[in-house]
């Protein structure tokens, strides 16, 4: 499970720098990924200080920290 936490952090990585930012919803559409595993990632993402995650309205919006 630990790799495909991975893989698919970097599946939104990827998709971060292309599009700046996105919701949940977006990015687990965009890379074909089920909602809990997107929530795996990014908090692995935001543990190591690569995003950051901001609640604007009713989903989290997801961007790079630069």
């Amino acid at each position: 499970m630990i790799t495909e936490i991975g893989i698919t952090a970097g599946d939104i990585w990827h998709y971060l720098d292309i599009h700046g930012k996105g919701s949940l919803k977006e990015i687990a559409s965009s890379t074909n990924t089920d909602r809990d595993r997107v929530l795996m990632s990014v908090g692995w993402l935001a543990r190591e200080g690569h995003v950051i995650v901001e609640t604007p309205g009713s989903d989290y919006q997801i961007c790079l920290r630069r």
